[in-house]
């Protein structure tokens, strides 16, 4: 059981030396700094680009097996004085 855990982003090369945002990518750690699951978003680079913050996006979380235990969805919100009932969800 944890109490606690620690949450990683790994930046690629690419997108430190151009700025650009590739899909994140997070290891998760115990206390003691052991990886005990992975976490990858998908999303595409159009959303990415264009509706940075609001994007809709799926994050896949996998133990050390590669077997994933949970899946974050999130889908495209609209955050706007025309719209402003449409809060984020996941």
């Amino acid at each position: 059981q944890l109490d606690q855990i620690i949450i990683h982003q790994q930046v690629e090369l690419l997108e430190a030396i151009l700025g650009t945002e590739t899909s994140s990518k997070y290891e998760i750690k115990n206390p003691l700094g052991q990886r005990v699951y992975f976490a990858v978003e998908e999303n595409g680079c159009f959303d990415r680009k264009l509706c940075s913050p609001l994007r809709a996006f799926t994050i896949r979380i996998a133990d050390n097996a590669g077997r994933e235990v949970i899946r974050v969805i999130r889908p495209l919100r609209c955050n706007s004085c025309w719209f402003p009932c449409f809060l984020q969800e996941v």
